[in-house]
């Protein structure tokens, strides 16, 4: 779920990026939202029991 979430919200940032420039900010903040859950994702990882 966590990489689904990653990838909508870089594909809006990407949106955003080619077609709105006026939401600068916003875009990327969506950036920051989705590296750093994709950051936290892989240091998570699924741990072997």
């Amino acid at each position: 779920m966590l990489w689904t979430i990653t990838v909508i919200l870089v594909l809006l940032w990407l949106v955003g990026f080619i077609g709105f420039h006026v939401l600068g900010a916003w875009i990327h903040l969506l950036l920051l939202v989705a590296v750093v859950l994709l950051i936290l994702n892989l240091l998570s990882g699924r741990r072997a029991i």
